[in-house]
């Protein structure tokens, strides 16, 4: 079963059960699949390479989102609520990424790899890890350590 199979046959499920934090999630993401299905330029099927990209995609918009709901405190507390239950439930659908101190093991490899001494050459070490590992790692964590290995 692919992703949108499985998230239409959840879909049905939250509204047997009228589970309203899933149903939002749920239609939330689906409407973001739609989108991108349907978007200039794009062949207009759901692939689950698709579904992935824009599911990550909205997960990422959410968790940017998430830090102005804490700052507005007890207003913003159900907002936030609703965001962290859309991001984890969601991220059942995205790869996992590798922890801090896997990622710091493929960027002392890349490092050491491609000769990269100075800051200059973050870009080329960073291009050269997100292309092996795009989905396997985060890259701001990946920026973070790059910018550590290669600084003065």
């Amino acid at each position: 079963m692919n992703i949108d199979q499985q998230l239409s046959a959840r879909l049905k499920d939250a509204m047997r059960a009228k589970d309203r934090p899933v149903l939002d999630a749920i239609r939330n993401a689906r409407t973001e699949i739609q989108k991108a299905a349907t978007a200039e330029g794009a062949s207009g099927e759901i692939t689950d390479e698709l579904c992935r990209d824009v599911i990550a995609a909205y997960v990422k918009k959410l968790q940017k989102a998430l830090p102005a709901y804490d700052e507005a405190g007890d207003r913003g507390a159900d907002a936030a609520a609703k965001l962290r239950f859309e991001i984890d439930y969601l991220s059942e659908w995205l790869p996992s990424k590798l922890d801090e101190d896997a990622t710091r093991a493929l960027v002392e490899a890349a490092v050491a790899s491609s000769g990269a001494t100075e800051p200059k050459d973050a870009g080329r070490v960073m291009g050269t890890i997100m292309k092996a590992h795009k989905d396997e790692v985060d890259t701001a964590l990946v920026k973070r350590l790059v910018d550590a290995a290669l600084a003065p």
